[in-house]
């Protein structure tokens, strides 16, 4: 079972926090989830890593799950917020418990975004990103740029001004606070993404782990080549990237979100627990790029 943690946020604001395995031995990992995703999705994947000796943590960002506030509206929050105050405290957290242990980081979506706005990912050993992106809708095309332009110009704006928050009944996930949201469709109108507004390439920069990028060939919120605009940020760590299709496992749909079913214990979780172990990849698994 694992065990509930509490972390102050660079800010001081509360978020919540699972611990998995033994935080005495192995390496340590840091699970950074996707936007309006829970902590509770990763448990069966956290729960799989600490049976294979990695120490875990999971974590909810402020205003969702664990970390949500008892009223959404009006509550401040940004996705700067996500990276500067949490994610950055998760890592300082994760660092004062590894000791002398590997600090590794598992991000998904957003998790592998956010990465270059937390200064201590400069600590991190290695990385492995899963369907992590620029969200610019331009990286799309047809139908399907189409629809993210209209969510972006359209839905999250309107919704976010009108309610002070975007429900998750709109089919993005989790409900979201106003402001992460807001910024969220800024970000993903312009061609620069998060650099279009402010946020430093140099905290991507910064980071020199060795990195897996992986993406899913039916992933339609992660094309390959957001895939590729957002890791080439990531300059002065050696990338690693993999492009998965469903053939590869079997015919068996992934997404953007199946990563994380136990169905891929044996495929692609192996292929993270394996490069953050430094153990060679699973041949049913192709790697291109």
């Amino acid at each position: 079972m694992p065990t509930p943690v509490r972390i102050s946020a660079t800010d001081g604001y509360a978020l919540g926090a699972r611990r998995f395995g033994d935080q005495s031995a192995g390496p340590y990992v840091v699970i950074a989830g996707a936007t309006a995703v829970k902590q509770a999705y990763y448990a069966r994947f956290a729960a799989w890593l600490s049976l294979q000796g990695f120490t875990v943590l999971t974590f909810d960002y402020r205003g969702v799950g664990e970390s949500r506030p008892a009223r959404l509206r009006g509550f401040e929050a940004t996705l700067r917020d996500w990276g500067e105050k949490d994610l950055e405290a998760v890592l300082r957290f994760a660092q004062a418990e590894r000791g002398v242990r590997p600090l590794h980081v598992v991000g998904h979506s957003v998790g592998g975004q956010l990465l270059g706005l937390a200064p201590s990912s400069a600590a991190i050993e290695r990385a492995v990103t899963v369907a992590s992106q620029s969200g610019y809708w331009g990286h799309w095309r047809g139908l399907s740029a189409a629809h993210k332009a209209a969510i972006w110009y359209g839905l999250i704006p309107t919704v976010g001004a009108a309610l002070g928050y975007v429900p998750g009944a709109l089919g993005l996930g989790e409900d979201l606070p106003g402001g992460v949201a807001l910024e969220w469709a800024r970000w993903c109108r312009h061609p620069n993404y998060f650099l279009g507004h402010g946020v430093s390439a140099e905290g991507y920069e910064r980071v020199t782990a060795p990195l897996r990028a992986i993406s899913l060939a039916d992933d339609d919120y992660a094309p390959a080549q957001a895939v590729d605009w957002l890791h080439a940020l990531y300059k002065n760590a050696p990338v690693e990237r993999h492009h998965v299709t469903p053939h590869e496992l079997g015919g068996a749909p992934v997404g953007h979100f199946g990563f994380f079913r136990s169905t891929f214990q044996d495929s692609l979780w192996r292929t993270a627990s394996g490069f953050l172990l430094d153990r060679r990849l699973p041949a049913r698994v192709a790697a291109v790029g």
